[in-house]
């Protein structure tokens, strides 16, 4: 009696699939996974290449749920049942579709551009996510994505952008001030890129929100001397600031919606207060040339590196190049909390700051006289 082939054996597997009840199918489907999750010591490729077939088969007669946990375990895979995972990854439902758009080696680039052009908005923003992710899926993503899309893109710090994505991505940036928000607050976004995001003609210009382009304008212009508030602003924002200290909300995200929205205030009184720091000390540190200072006491205020750089980015006077934001973060991810605090409070940088108060005390005694 002549054995099967391994053709003929799969013919009779997908053939048994389409016959058998859909709980018999859920079960086949769960140990068919386990094989190729448990395969370490067995040829990987060639199990997922022999398994595809009947995988593709049982897709079309299990329940949604089997489908996202099938998702789930495929997108971890080195190699993973080629066919299978681009059926996934064409899903009409997000929660099966986006594991593996997201987190799969198994899909090309083809695929992926293909799925971009078809998908939503979720499935979209899942390939945006992608590290790494290929330059033709992000210039497609960039050309053809929606806006959430892009944002998710420009937030991936894994994906580098070609000098025709910067160019695709000014161009969207000129009609989407959120967009180009977005852009200038990316830690490697290039100077000359930042130059560009300043729309030259008027009509561009008027398509932009103007509280953009008053943040654009600010951050390519020659620099000018930082206003700082006066005592009675202070002392005005002090009691919200606490209360929203005491019961958990003065966060990264209030911080940051501080900085971007220009509150001077609200930021400077945040920042002492999260840190312990004086007034007059978080004043010294912001309008140093040197953003040493400033770092420290976003990372004694227990601040993440996004809400530092939004800081960095938005206070007055002050444009930094793309060296001095990689020394930024190079600072912020090596200080320790405990140096921080101590600098910040007590430290060289607390003397400096009341060194310069003194001063300034001083020449206001002269006027005065």
């Amino acid at each position: 009696m002549m054995a099967n082939s391994p053709a003929d054996i799969l013919v009779e597997l997908e053939d048994a699939v389409a016959t058998c009840p859909l709980n018999r199918c859920t079960r086949i489907l769960s140990g068919i996974l386990q094989l190729l999750t448990d395969s370490r010591d067995r040829p990987q490729e060639l199990l997922a290449n022999v398994a595809d077939g009947v995988l593709l088969r049982l897709t079309e007669r299990v329940e949604a749920s089997a489908l996202i946990d099938l998702s789930a375990a495929l997108a971890e895979l080195k190699a993973a049942p080629p066919k299978t995972v681009r059926r996934l990854a064409s899903h009409h439902d997000p929660e099966v579709a986006c594991p593996v758009l997201l987190r799969s080696q198994s899909l090309s680039a083809a695929d992926l551009k293909s799925i971009v052009a078809a998908s939503g908005e979720r499935q979209q923003c899942a390939i945006a996510g992608r590290a790494p992710i290929d330059p033709l899926v992000i210039e497609t993503l960039i050309n053809g994505g929606t806006r959430s899309a892009c944002i998710a893109l420009i937030g991936n710090t894994k994906a580098r952008f070609s000098d025709a994505a910067y160019v695709a991505l000014v161009e969207r940036c000129l009609t989407d001030d959120e967009l180009t928000k977005a852009l200038a607050l990316r830690p490697d976004t290039p100077d000359a890129v930042m130059r560009e995001l300043l729309p030259a003609s008027a009509a561009a210009k008027a398509c932009i929100a103007p509280k953009a382009a008053v943040s654009l304008q600010a951050a390519t212009a020659v620099p000018t001397a930082p206003k700082l508030p006066c005592t009675a602003a202070y002392a005005s924002a002090r009691p919200e600031i606490v209360a929203l200290n005491r019961i958990g909300k003065l966060n990264d995200s209030t911080v940051n919606r501080f900085a971007i929205r220009g509150e001077t205030a609200n930021l400077v009184t945040a920042l002492s207060v999260l840190s312990g720091a004086p007034i007059e000390i978080i004043e010294h540190v912001m309008t140093d040339d040197d953003c040493e200072g400033l770092v420290m006491a976003c990372r004694a205020s227990r601040l993440n590196w996004q809400t530092t750089f939004a800081i960095l980015s938005n206070r007055c006077g002050t444009r930094l190049s793309f060296a001095e934001r990689e020394r930024a973060q190079h600072i912020f991810e090596t200080l320790l909390l405990s140096t921080s605090q101590w600098t910040v409070r007590w430290g060289e940088i607390a003397a400096n700051a009341k060194e310069s108060s003194r001063g300034n005390r001083g020449v206001k005694r002269g006027i005065s006289r």
